[in-house]
């Protein structure tokens, strides 16, 4: 290879990369222009989304009724938001507790009004109603309800408070557990309340019963007080059951009682009535046979009255079978 032939290629590739050189300072140059006639801004950060729309938190059966932890807000694109959606801002959360689930939800499936019944409107209580049950209201303060705390779809038990007087005329008090795992329908109290405020307890409390417990509730608002206990989620009574089965248990009798003695040691318990037995003797007369009442103490001294008089003696010879009886 000549000289000619080497300075040709020095020269080819000096021109190459001057004009590479010049290339890129040319668009960074034409990049800083762009840059400097938009003001210099930079690119926008990706857009969050503009709307949080309702949905279930939990999964919900048909004719289940919502407590606050089923719901939930989510982040939904606004592009693709169906009117039905219920968006945050329009309506409160607390608006949509107590409603009963019209058809089935999955969770994060979004709550529409269509698929829910609201407390209030009409066919609610026939919609929440389990077949052959009874809806029962009873009067509610926040002493009787847990300070407000209780809502549609818990569990809960109804004790009733009432005074008791003796045959002396004393007056005694006492509570009794009157129904078991009863669950609330509806309570018509306001529960959208800023933070720090007190909630609007309920004046009325409606609970699912059969129809005998509707008259037991009834009653026991005419013979006292009633008091609602909330029942925990996690009873210990359910262990093994099926949450459907524990969901759908009807109401059970109560079966405890407290007195006021147990209460207050001031107070001495009702004494009880003694019982007395009459001792008795089977008399034979003849072919008859007969059981009488001796006469007995009564415990305060006084004979009872046992019916046989004086002159009812037993009659040792008919007691006594006859010779042809004995063969």
């Amino acid at each position: 290879m000549n000289g000619k032939r080497i300075i040709f290629l020095l020269l080819a590739v000096i021109v190459a990369g001057t004009t590479a050189f010049l290339a890129r300072a040319w668009l960074q140059a034409e990049r800083s222009a762009i840059a400097a006639q938009m003001g210099g801004a930079k690119p926008a950060a990706a857009a969050k989304p503009a709307v949080q729309v309702l949905v279930a938190r939990n999964a919900l059966r048909v004719g289940q009724l919502i407590k606050p932890e089923d719901l939930r807000w989510q982040p939904w694109p606004q592009g693709a938001l169906p009117d039905t959606y219920i968006v945050e801002g329009k309506r409160p959360i607390t608006d949509f507790v107590g409603a009963v689930a019209r058809n089935p939800f999955r969770v994060g499936q979004p709550v529409v009004e269509t698929d829910i019944v609201l407390p209030g409107s009409r066919g609610f209580l026939a919609a929440v109603l389990k077949p052959g049950l009874r809806a029962v209201s009873v009067p509610a303060t926040a002493t009787t309800v847990v300070s407000g705390f209780i809502y549609a779809g818990d569990r809960v038990d109804v004790l009733l408070t009432h005074a008791l007087k003796t045959d002396k005329g004393d007056e005694h008090h006492a509570t009794e557990t009157i129904l078991r795992n009863a669950r609330v329908i509806a309570m018509d109290q306001k529960l959208d309340f800023a933070p720090g405020d007190k909630p609007d307890v309920a004046k009325t409390a409606t609970l699912e019963l059969t129809a005998k417990q509707t008259e037991i509730v009834t009653l026991g608002v005419k013979m006292g007080e009633l008091s609602l206990v909330l029942r925990s989620l996690q009873d210990t009574n359910d262990d093994g059951r099926d949450p459907a089965a524990v969901e759908n248990a009807p109401a059970e009798p109560g079966d405890s009682f407290t007195e006021d003695s147990q209460v207050s040691k001031l107070i001495r318990p009702v004494a009880a009535t003694p019982t007395v037995t009459r001792p008795s003797v089977i008399v034979l007369r003849g072919s008859a046979r007969a059981k009488l009442d001796m006469e007995a103490n009564s415990g305060d001294g006084s004979p009872l009255d046992t019916g046989i008089k004086p002159t009812d003696k037993p009659n040792k010879t008919a007691s006594t079978p006859s010779q042809s009886e004995q063969q």
